[in-house]
């Protein structure tokens, strides 16, 4: 895995932040692993996985002054990943960070070898996650449920699909197992 960016991508609720925080607590145990923080145009009171918390006129002058190696917009935020996160990738190590799914295209054209992990969620399981984290209104879980199901395409073009069923370390487990098979 020397080297290489693993792209981790999925729908909202589907465990990313989970799978990250796994991957930081039990880095001893994983292959040479950095995992990257992302700069979010997000107040800190929403923090879910240690973010760069900064405005969005802040994130707009980063963007311009060429702060990120990667960046892109979703859900009417600003995500970015600094080049200084992705600099592991130069000293031979890999670099985990939490994606978007539409910019997957986009992150390829930049990283042609990065690994796209897809980790995934039965609906009825994703369904009750939304619902559980109270952020959205039932309408909106069921927009963005529907949203899913017209991503098809992305999961087609992922290297790895995880299914995340499971106890939240589970989901992590199974990524693990398949970066060290692609070793």
């Amino acid at each position: 895995m020397s080297g290489r960016l693993i792209y981790l991508i999925g729908p909202s609720g589907a465990g990313k932040d989970t799978v990250l925080r796994w991957f930081r607590e039990h880095a001893p145990l994983c292959p040479p692993l950095h995992v990257a923080r992302r700069t979010v145009s997000r107040s800190a009171g929403d923090a879910h996985e240690p973010h760069e918390f900064v405005s969005a006129e802040e994130f707009q002058r980063l963007r311009e002054r060429g702060d990120f190696a990667l960046h892109w917009e979703a859900h009417a935020l600003h995500y970015g990943v600094r080049h200084a996160e992705l600099r592991p990738l130069e000293r031979g190590l890999s670099v985990l960070l939490n994606g978007s799914r539409r910019f997957l295209p986009q992150a390829r054209k930049k990283y042609p070898d990065l690994i796209a992990a897809y980790l995934t969620v039965p609906p009825h399981i994703l369904r009750a996650r939304l619902l559980a984290r109270g952020r959205e209104t039932p309408a909106a879980i069921e927009a963005r449920l529907a949203r899913n199901a017209h991503l098809a395409d992305v999961i087609a073009k992922t290297d790895i699909e995880v299914v995340n069923d499971g106890a939240p370390e589970d989901a992590a487990r199974k990524l693990l197992q398949h970066l060290l098979a692609m070793r």
